[in-house]
Order: C-alpha cells, then sequence, then structure tokens
C-alpha cells in the first residue's frame, strides 16, 4: 500500500512564499520550487480535485457539505497564502532590484534555475531514447521561447483574462515562467502595476482567468505525469536548460522601444560575456552560486514525510 504524502503547514507557507517570489520575476518559475520541494504531484491532483474533480460534481449536486470536505485546505491554504504573501510584499522590491540592479538579480536566478534543472533531471528514473530525445527538443523550444519579442497589448479586462489564463499555465510549469509569458502578450508591467495599486478589477480579471486555465489543463498534467513520467519529465528539464537564456546576466541592448508609460525600455537583449573581471562580475558570479547552494539546501530539507 502506498504511504500517504504530510506537509508540514509551516514549510507549505514557506514553499509557497519562495513560489511567488520566483513567479514575479520573468524567466524562472514557481512550478520550478513547488517540484524539487516535493509538493508538485500533490499540488497538481489538488487543483485537479478542486477545479475539475469531485468538487465541482458535488456542487453540481448541491451537496455542499461534502463539497468543501473533497477541499484540500490544509495543503492549500498555507501554499497561496505564502504566494499571496511575496507578491504583496515583493511586487515593488523586485521591480526597483530589476531596475537598478539587474545584473545581479539575473545572476542570483542563473544560479537558481541551473540548479534546478539538474535536480529535476534526478528525478527522471530511467532515461531512455525518447526522454533523451525530448530533453533535446524541449531544450531548443524553451531557448527559442524565451527569445521571442514582447508585444504591446491593448489594457482591457478581457486581454487580462487571457493573458491570466496563459500565464497560469506556465506559472504550475517547472521550466517556464509565468511572469516572461506575461512580459511576451505585454501584460508583466501592468500586471505588477494592478498589484502596487491594488487595482481590483484588472487583479480579479487574471485571477478568474488563472483559475479557467488551471481548470482546463490541471487534468492534461496530471495524465501526462501518471503515463508518461520519466519522458515528461525528461522534458521539463529541457525546458528549463533553454530558458536559462532569457537568465543570463549580461546583456546588450540591440533595440528599444517607448512602453505604454512613454518610458524607453529594452525590445531585443544579446547575451554576451563581461568584458573586465571587475567587483560586478565577480559580485554576479559570487550570486550565481549562493543561487546553487540554495537550490541545493531545498533539496536536503525534509520537506515531505511519509505516514
Amino acid at each position: 500500500m502506498k504511504s500517504k504524502q504530510h506537509f508540514s503547514m509551516l514549510r507549505l507557507y514557506i514553499t509557497g512564499f519562495c513560489m511567488g517570489v520566483a513567479d514575479l520575476i520573468p524567466g524562472v518559475s514557481g512550478g520550478t520550487v513547488a517540484f524539487i520541494s516535493g509538493i508538485y504531484e500533490t499540488l497538481l491532483s489538488s487543483i485537479k480535485n478542486v477545479l475539475s474533480g469531485d468538487t465541482p460534481k458535488l456542487l453540481i449536486q448541491f451537496k455542499i457539505k461534502e463539497a468543501i470536505a473533497s477541499i484540500p485546505f490544509r495543503f492549500l491554504l498555507p501554499l497561496f497564502a505564502g504566494i499571496g504573501t511575496a507578491i504583496l510584499l515583493f511586487a515593488n522590491l523586485l521591480s526597483y532590484l530589476l531596475e537598478k540592479y539587474p545584473t545581479f538579480v539575473w545572476a542570483f536566478f542563473f544560479g537558481l534555475v541551473i540548479a534546478s534543472t539538474w535536480l529535476v533531471a534526478k528525478r527522471v528514473k530511467s532515461w531512455s531514447k525518447n526522454g533523451m530525445v525530448m530533453f533535446g527538443l524541449f531544450t531548443l523550444v524553451g531557448y527559442w521561447i524565451v527569445g521571442l519579442v514582447p508585444v504591446e497589448t491593448p489594457e482591457n479586462l478581457p486581454m487580462f483574462f487571457g493573458a491570466g489564463m496563459i500565464a497560469i499555465i506556465a506559472m504550475i510549469l517547472p521550466g517556464i515562467s509565468g511572469s516572461f509569458i506575461l512580459l511576451i502578450l505585454g501584460k508583466y508591467t501592468q500586471v505588477l502595476t494592478a498589484v502596487k495599486n491594488l487595482d481590483i478589477a484588472v487583479l480579479l480579471s487574471v485571477i478568474l482567468g488563472a483559475v479557467v486555465g488551471l481548470g482546463l489543463f490541471s487534468r492534461v498534467f496530471t495524465w501526462l505525469f501518471n503515463k508518461h513520467h520519466d519522458v515528461s519529465i525528461a522534458a521539463l528539464a529541457g525546458f528549463m536548460l533553454g530558458s536559462v537564456r532569457k537568465l543570463w546576466p549580461w546583456k546588450e541592448v540591440i533595440l528599444t522601444r517607448i512602453n505604454s508609460h512613454g518610458e524607453v525600455v529594452p525590445l531585443i537583449e544579446e547575451n554576451i560575456l563581461p568584458a573586465l573581471l571587475d567587483g560586478s562580475v565577480i559580485g554576479a558570479m559570487a550570486l550565481m552560486v549562493v543561487g546553487v547552494a540554495i537550490i541545493l539546501f531545498i533539496d536536503r530539507l525534509d520537506l515531505v514525510k511519509e505516514e
């Protein structure tokens, strides 16, 4: 008989907090944090149950008490409380850091994602030919996607709904960043501004889109992990490796654009090697090492207990 997994509520909150911070950064995935902390498949199963499983079926049958009882509150509440806390606390700080110290921020998260890629790849139980092919293919796909040029889209509620629906799929997938999808759709700055200004209409549109997206795709992801576990993990690890293109700290701006606020911002950037080994380069490299060390430390934590 398979043992049950028990997750500490405090550690779930901390994991959610880390997921929230990760999802604020274009190029970093909260799904990666969920995966390396050992809660990923339980998260997918819980979302599927609440949005497209037993819970909605019971609600349709007007079995309200049974529907409420079917929701894994002990798991979901602390996790999403942590995510929400991180987003509210760090939206302003991360905007400031990305504006003032982009090289250091990207270096830190480069280290996080490189180490996370290795940890995710370790979850493949047996590397088959199909697994290796998918790893290589999705490395190229990830590299291509993060190189796409962002577009500018209208600031209306249906667009925010659609952006939330697409971005949430990325946020729960290890290796693909929901924030970066928002950036490509021209919605990252707009959503971040809505968070800072507590624009309820915009935030509700994004949240509703996210709920619909989760309901549609959580069942698909769960099926893939159940039926094609190793190949799915190999593909995710490849996607993560390809995505580090976005996180390389040293870039040269090729083309700029004027955003909706009249500010000049980079449109196309090219990764370059640093010209000199100065203090800033050494500091960035040190932050890469710190990022790697943090992920390896998280991997050693006893986040999951068997009962």
